[in-house]
């Protein structure tokens, strides 16, 4: 076996994913967090992708045995783009710097950056001979898991909130995996799926710390090595339950492990914006700076009422994942940004000129954070910044229309 996992809380071996799917995937000690770790340290050699797949190509580096098992759109080796009207942005401020874009909306399974995540899932998941998977999702995940496990021959259930967009439901429907839409919002449908996996025996997802979601998602910081020759040195994304930053910090560590970046490397500035409608990181972040990181300030913070975001896949109203997440950034020397839901069919406008494309909503929060992020001063001149992005706007008709007008 190339690969074990650990229990983050009290450090117990956990053999393989089969013995992980048989505890439910939880450790003796009763924690959920676990992480993959590696036999091989040998360096990891970039030559030329394998059938276009990223799990096919990165096989050595992932929790698999067995090629014949990977399910695959061709996902995950997309390309990052330098796009210069963001350099040229920067430099009118007179930072000069690198920025690359890396399009998740270009992968080709559902265009989203829950594919990578969703094909890993599918292909342990179908190697363990699980024969059914549900979970509860705003958008994203829930159409990523049903495409692939739908191509894995593993029955899937999604358990989505009132406000899921009608397109997501039919994208899920499509593929021929049912829905179950809840009459309440994101928790509820969360609580309908927890009950639904213990009444009849269900694998459920373990969520934004599955450690399936993070040892895909951590491979965004070999792309970057592979793609851009270095690490960025400022990280940005939209956030809202978090996997990917906490992914990426995995990312960070293995390729210190394996000595593929210097031993004294630093992490990137994490800078992670939400949307004002749906902020609960931002403000708890914000009440931790005001008063001066107290102890316990991680644990500080609290869900958002009232939710009026249109953006469906970034409606974390209670923000489980902040006492992981912050210390992460903090340790980075980074931060959270708010921008304003109002005016992100405005910086549509703007892409839309520069670059000849659109991307979905979630993605147009973290592009305008770039923006804000250079009028703050949190970048600066000599960085290598890198906006990972969310998803095509296929999904979001309104925002299209928005605009558009």
């Amino acid at each position: 076996m190339k690969y074990q996992l650990r229990c983050k809380k009290c450090g117990k071996v956990i053999a393989d994913f089969a013995t992980w799917f048989q505890q439910d995937q939880q450790c003796e000690c009763g924690s959920g967090y676990a992480e993959v770790e590696y036999t091989d340290s040998t360096p990891f050699s970039f030559g030329k992708p394998i059938n276009g797949s990223y799990q096919d190509y990165y096989f050595d580096v992932l929790p698999i045995e067995k090629h014949d098992n990977v399910v695959s759109f061709n996902e995950g080796l997309i390309p990052m783009e330098r796009w210069d009207n963001l350099e040229s942005y920067a430099k009118e401020k007179g930072i000069d710097c690198k920025v690359f874009v890396y399009r998740n909306d270009q992968n080709a399974g559902s265009g989203s950056f829950k594919d990578i995540s969703a094909a890993l899932a599918a292909t342990v998941l179908k190697e363990n001979g699980v024969k059914e998977y549900c979970l509860a999702s705003t958008g994203n995940s829930g159409v990523a898991f049903a495409t692939y496990l739908a191509k894995a021959g593993i029955k899937f259930t999604e358990f989505a909130p009132n406000c899921i967009d009608p397109a997501t439901v039919e994208a899920i429907r499509k593929v021929g995996q049912p829905i179950v839409i809840s009459k309440g919002g994101y928790g509820d449908a969360k609580a309908e799926a927890a009950a639904y996996h213990k009444e009849n025996h269900v694998l459920i997802s373990g969520g934004n710390t599955d450690p399936l979601r993070i040892e895909s998602k951590r491979l965004l910081a070999y792309e970057c090595l592979r793609q851009m020759g270095q690490l960025p040195t400022v990280y940005m994304q939209a956030v809202a339950g978090g996997t990917s930053p906490l992914a990426f910090e995995k990312g960070f560590r293995d390729l210190k492990r394996c000595g593929m970046i210097d031993a004294d490397a630093e992490l990137p500035r994490m800078l992670l914006v939400q949307q004002d409608e749906c902020d609960p990181m931002v403000t708890a972040w914000e009440k931790a700076t005001a008063t001066g990181f107290t102890e316990g300030w991680e644990k500080d913070y609290e869900a958002k009422k009232d939710i009026k975001t249109r953006i469906g896949i970034l409606t974390a109203a209670n923000p489980g994942n902040y006492p992981l997440v912050a210390p992460l950034v903090r340790k980075s020397g980074g931060t959270f940004l708010r921008v304003a839901e109002a005016e992100l069919p405005q910086y549509g406008k703007e892409m839309k000129k520069s670059q000849r494309t659109l991307m979905g909503p979630a993605s147009m929060v973290c592009y305008s954070g770039f923006f804000q992020a250079v009028d703050k001063g949190l970048i600066k001149s000599g960085d290598t910044v890198l906006l990972n992005t969310g998803e095509g706007s296929d999904r979001a008709g309104w925002f299209r229309e928005l605009v558009e007008k």
